[in-house]
């Protein structure tokens, strides 16, 4: 059987995650966001997003990438959140069988904003 190689990005929140004002927090989420955007655009990122309603509240996000795993920590160093301490990034590789799953090129939100209107 043939495998499809991916690297993700599990988006955690650090325990000493630093207390921000909300304007600070908004800030930081909207240039996450944005550097997620880019990447998407690069081609980087094949799929991106938080999780909601899980066991563990410190998970707050999943990337698939289409990089090696030490370019896909490159990228994530200097992502906004992670840069100011909020998020931290834990790459791995993941196998899954040939073909199982496929991504498709759809616009993302590069902003809370844009990620509140919608459609």
């Amino acid at each position: 059987m043939r495998f499809d190689r991916h690297t993700v990005v599990l988006l955690v929140r650090p325990d000493d995650a630093p207390d921000l004002p909300q304007d600070a927090l908004d800030r930081i989420q909207d240039a996450h966001l944005a550097h997620q955007a880019g990447l998407v655009e690069q081609g980087a990122v094949l799929a991106a997003g938080p999780f909601l309603d899980g066991d563990d509240e410190r998970i707050r996000g999943f990337v698939v990438l289409s990089v090696d795993p030490d370019t896909a920590r490159q990228l994530y160093a200097n992502d906004p959140a992670v840069s100011a301490g909020r998020l931290v990034a834990r790459v791995a590789s993941w196998m899954v069988p040939e073909g199982q799953v496929r991504f498709e090129r759809v616009p993302v939100p590069r902003s809370m904003l844009e990620a509140a209107a919608g459609d």
